[in-house]
């Protein structure tokens, strides 16, 4: 699953010469906390809530807010923008996306092609829709946990196996190594999971969580 599954595609950008003020707005109006800053259909820069407060002065001064407002009223963004921006490509995974964001401690990456223009961008709120969906947690039917006291080759094959000659279908499976043990995750189409459990318990294969959703 790439970024251009989640990203936001049809991306409000502002040039260098806006004012602060005018940018807070329409961040304010459309309900998002970042702007990239564009020049010549180019990124350049990219200014956000947290650095205008950054360079906002503090509560404890004696500044009125309407002083405030009147200096960040004959601010432009270039000012003040993050001229580093960290980006990606829309071709970039999911799981590479979220990396990128948590080494480098950001919660927003501004989508680029080849020639450095923005077609996207992409935020912590859509990697934790991708992870909710690649998961299959909101799908029906429910979720059993199975505990597995060796990995070896051929297991999830074994597991797979046992579960389709019993007719039972499976839409999501993941590993899991929690600390030393090892776990597999399956989201099945049934919401009885009684039986499932038997069976997979008569094959070595305890089941130590359900959920049924």
């Amino acid at each position: 699953m790439n970024v251009e599954h989640y990203m936001t595609k049809n991306v409000i950008t502002v040039s260098p010469d806006t004012i602060v003020l005018e940018a807070l707005d329409i961040m304010k109006e459309n309900h998002f906390h970042r702007l990239p800053i564009v020049k010549d259909d180019q990124l350049v820069g990219l200014i956000t809530e947290g650095i205008v407060q950054q360079h906002s002065p503090s509560r404890a001064t004696s500044m009125s807010i309407h002083e405030m407002n009147y200096l960040l009223n004959r601010t432009r963004v270039e000012q003040l923008m993050e001229k580093t921006v960290i980006t990606t490509s829309k071709d970039t995974l999911i799981e590479e996306a979220a990396l990128i964001m948590r080494e480098k401690d950001v919660s927003v990456l501004p989508v680029v092609d080849e020639n450095n223009h923005v077609v996207g961008i992409i935020t912590e709120k859509d990697i934790f829709s991708a992870l909710i969906d690649l998961t299959g947690y909101n799908d029906p039917g429910a979720r059993l946990v199975i505990s597995i006291s060796k990995d070896q080759v051929g297991v999830l094959e074994k597991i797979t196996t046992i579960l389709a000659e019993a007719n039972i279908g499976i839409s999501h499976l993941f590993v899991q190594h929690p600390g030393e043990k090892i776990e597999v995750t399956i989201q099945i189409d049934h919401t009885e999971t009684e039986e499932v459990e038997k069976i997979l318990e008569a094959n070595g294969y305890p089941v130590v969580q359900t959920v049924n959703k």
